[in-house]
């Protein structure tokens, strides 16, 4: 029986969905094709009718994830009160992909390493324009190092056993980013 392309459409976006948590949740090499799939709710001999390979996936769910989380906050010091928290630093599976994933994407295909890219670009690029700043570079370089702050200390926070120092990591990088942010200001 033939599928609607509507369906398509829904089953496509019901795939990403389920890789986009699967693959931050577990890591790339740890998700099959069959388990992002059954995730999914649809068979495995399905796949290849909507992605050439698993690589192929890996990229799409990346451009897709960057697509979801487009728009938000460009406030540096607002959005880093919200991902700078316990219960972002727990929701690994539906967090930030370049905190989960940035290390793994690195060794990806040059497909994902390009998807993973336009994400970080994107992001500069929204915090640089919420600086409150006339000098263009000064924005960039402090929408750089804030962002760059804030992946950095939720993958310190998630690895860390001790609860203390975990919440202290996340507590000072908050901190350091409302300390830049003010001085930029004056």
């Amino acid at each position: 029986m033939r599928v609607s392309r509507e369906q398509v459409a829904i089953n496509r976006q019901q795939i990403l969905e389920a890789a986009s948590r699967l693959f931050r949740e577990r890591g790339y090499e740890a998700v099959t094709v069959a388990d992002v799939m059954s995730a999914a709710g649809l068979t495995h001999g399905g796949f290849y009718g909507y992605f050439k390979s698993k690589d192929d996936l890996v990229a799409q769910t990346l451009a897709h994830v960057f697509e979801q989380g487009e728009g938000g906050d460009a406030d540096l010091a607002r959005y880093a009160a919200r991902y700078l928290s316990p219960a972002h630093r727990d929701n690994v599976a539906g967090g930030c992909p370049m905190a989960a994933l940035g290390a793994e994407t690195a060794r990806q295909t040059p497909e994902a390493r390009a998807a993973m890219a336009a994400g970080v670009e994107r992001q500069i690029e929204r915090f640089s324009a919420g600086m409150k700043t006339g000098n263009a570079a000064a924005a960039r370089q402090a929408a750089i190092g804030g962002w760059a702050a804030m992946v950095g200390a939720v993958v310190l926070a998630r690895l860390c056993d001790d609860p203390a120092l975990s919440n202290e990591i996340l507590e000072a990088t908050r901190a350091w980013i409302g300390e830049r942010e003010a001085a930029a200001r004056d």
